[in-house]
């Protein structure tokens, strides 16, 4: 069989998708790509699915930090979670599969150890340091586009860096309509979201595919996140306001079901992703509950003050190392050894002990934290 022809069958999928999917030949990259059998969006997620970022997956906090439990969903469960909810619904409204699932299992690349708190306290430190926030959501983007293959970057579409770039499902929304973006839009939004927080919360995806995403890690975390507070016995089933498992359902495979129907259901041929409005009040509803009695009882104090002295402890001995080149340490001899002339001289010092922290796994940065202690 020639390479024409296996070409044309890797990419007969666009020819049944929908006229508001992103076709693999509108995928734009900022470097050369040279060309295999492989469509753009299906090499993206193989490259991200090889990164080490990853990998690193594996080992970083969802939301429930330390806990020694085998069923306790990681970072790793929560993207393969998001992605399959999200091809789910891209297959039934006819729109590139291989675009979401790029987007979708690179999402969390840059979330760093122990989740959202962990997230907290290295903006802190960004913003005391370098007078620049840390959205880990932006981080996704870095690792791809600068950390990644020691510091050359992966040359990912601008398709699917935008999807990670707005993907964040913090910011729950009744309609989800993408916004057409050039490069030059999307690398702005991108350098301003540091100085400007207020960018994050704008954020639109370029694409209908990146609106899938968004939509998909609002649903997939919510219900998921409930499971996980009934087995540590933080809440109980039970205790769930009947307002919102009367139209959502009971558990994950309801909550999942049922949005994911009313989204299929209210987009189909439509050039946005909609929510039935009583699905959506629903879904705020339940999102406040789980900040309320999950997300806010996650940690205790005494487990945020420990891990601020912890990030501070790591940020400021590495950065000493760095001023000192302390062969010893790790950021010089393993991380930065491995990394290009070009990252480690172009980089302010104080962003690439941010970039090694917020790459850590929880047991690394542990492991890291208590070989300085000692």
């Amino acid at each position: 069989m020639s390479n024409e022809t296996i070409i044309k069958n890797m990419e007969s999928h666009n020819l049944n998708l929908s006229k508001y999917a992103c076709k693999d030949e509108e995928a734009i990259y900022l470097k050369p790509r040279d060309k295999d059998i492989r469509p753009s969006y299906f090499r993206d997620t193989d490259r991200i699915l090889y990164s080490l970022s990853f990998i690193r997956y594996q080992d970083k906090t969802q939301v429930f930090s330390l806990k020694n439990h085998d069923h306790i969903q990681k970072r790793m469960i929560h993207v393969q979670f998001v992605s399959k909810i999200a091809r789910t619904i891209g297959r039934a409204l006819g729109l590139n599969e291989d675009l979401i699932e790029a987007a979708s299992l690179g999402h969390d690349l840059g979330h760093v150890p122990f989740g959202h708190l962990g997230e907290s306290i290295l903006n802190e430190i960004s913003l005391r340091e370098l007078n620049e926030y840390f959205n880990h959501n932006i981080e996704s983007v870095r690792n791809l586009m600068t950390l990644e293959n020691y510091g050359e970057g992966l040359n990912i579409s601008i398709q699917v860096l935008d999807a990670i770039m707005c993907h964040n499902g913090e910011f729950a929304l009744g309609k989800y309509e993408p916004r057409k973006k050039s490069v030059n839009d999307f690398l702005e939004e991108l350098n301003a979201s540091y100085k400007d927080q207020s960018i994050i919360k704008k954020l639109k995806p370029m694409t209908l595919e990146g609106c899938v995403v968004r939509v998909s890690d609002l649903i997939a975390y919510l219900g998921r996140d409930i499971d996980d507070a009934i087995r540590l016995n933080l809440i109980k089933r039970e205790d769930i306001p009947e307002n919102i498992t009367n139209i959502l359902g009971r558990n994950t495979k309801e909550i999942v079901n049922t949005c994911i129907l009313d989204i299929i259901n209210n987009s189909i041929n439509k050039p946005y992703i909609l929510l039935s409005d009583n699905i959506y009040q629903a879904i705020v509803a339940l999102k406040k509950y789980n900040y309320e009695n999950i997300y806010y009882k996650a940690s205790t104090k005494e487990l945020t003050t420990e891990l601020k002295t912890m990030f501070n402890t790591l940020f400021n001995k590495y950065l000493k190392d760095i001023e000192t080149n302390n062969q010893k340490s790790h950021i010089i001899n393993s991380y930065l050894a491995n990394m290009t002339i070009k990252y480690k001289e172009n980089t302010n010092p104080k962003r690439i002990v941010i970039d090694y922290i917020a790459g850590m796994t929880d047991d690394y940065f542990i492991s890291e934290y208590n070989s300085i202690k000692n």
